[in-house]
């Protein structure tokens, strides 16, 4: 990834959705050559001078104090997710970038064992790249599309822009397609000598219309917890409760755990597919998990 064109065009896309009235400025009518805000009405609102701001628009933003990128934040109202890729697109500025610890490329036995031990409740683990890289048969079942393409790891992104089925199992696709692309936009920052990473983001943009439309929107967003409507294939519309866990010994892991609010017709579809799983399917062995086979598919 390019950091200094990342920064550039991130600041500017911020800078570009606010407008004065939203920033607290006067207007003193006429035509503005630019959307948004101007570089010097940020500058004036970060406290700091025109020639700096322009300076760290451009890219400059290795030595970057955090009282700065703090000032900047507040000017461009940035949210947590915004202000947390700022930083982290400094960080990536700096001398020390490209020797980060790399993100973990697999679970420990006792996650998996944690996974398997959730009954009734769908789980697995995912890295920056929505990569899948462990799952229990319930999170398995409810995903069984996504683990339909025989490239391993299973992708979520490449779920979302290649497999028409996607827009079957996600009735508000374009939330799923926008939030998959932010998750991406984040982990770049995150990690932006990620060579993975890189190749996946060049995959998409060169095969996907849709992706490249996101993505140059550099929006990025935190995936915590939430609401998250699904059409299963074999149990109907589905509405659950998703909770991401990170993973302190696995870092750039985190588990997800999906449930249902008791008595909802969506914590009985659920249970069906739990059963369906059960009485249809035999549990993977710890062979097959290793090799990374599947056997789930909509029947």
């Amino acid at each position: 990834m390019d950091n200094r064109s990342e920064i550039r065009e991130f600041l500017a896309s911020r800078r570009a959705r606010l407008t004065p009235e939203q920033a607290g400025l006067p207007t003193f009518g006429g035509i503005r050559r630019v959307p948004g805000l101007r570089r010097e009405e940020v500058s004036l609102l970060a406290g700091m001078s025109v020639e700096y701001y322009t300076r760290v628009e451009r890219g400059s933003l290795a030595g970057v104090s955090d009282s700065v990128l703090e000032a900047i934040a507040r000017a461009l109202q940035l949210n947590e997710a915004e202000h947390d890729h700022l930083f982290n697109l400094a960080r990536a500025a700096g001398p020390a970038a490209r020797v980060r610890r790399p993100p973990a490329q697999g679970i420990h036995a006792s996650v998996q064992r944690i996974l398997d031990g959730m009954v009734g409740i769908p789980a697995f683990v995912q890295n920056g790249r929505l990569d899948v890289l462990a799952a229990n048969d319930l999170g398995r079942a409810l995903y069984a599309d996504v683990f339909e393409d025989p490239m391993r790891p299973a992708n979520f992104a490449r779920f979302a822009f290649f497999n028409p089925r996607s827009k079957s199992l996600y009735p508000d696709w374009n939330q799923a397609a926008d939030t998959s692309v932010a998750m991406l936009h984040a982990e770049a920052g995150r990690n932006p000598f990620d060579k993975s990473l890189t190749e996946l983001v060049g995959e998409l943009s060169t095969r996907s219309e849709d992706f490249r439309r996101r993505w140059a929107q550099h929006d990025v967003r935190l995936h915590r917890s939430g609401v998250k409507t699904l059409r299963h294939p074999v149990v109907g519309l589905l509405e659950v409760h998703f909770d991401a866990l990170e993973l302190p010994a696995s870092p750039g892991l985190t588990m997800f755990t999906y449930s249902a609010e008791p008595g909802s017709s969506s914590e009985d579809g659920l249970r069906l597919l739990a059963s369906w799983t059960a009485t249809t399917h035999a549990p993977l062995t710890e062979a097959e998990r290793g090799s990374g086979l599947q056997r789930w598919g909509p029947c």
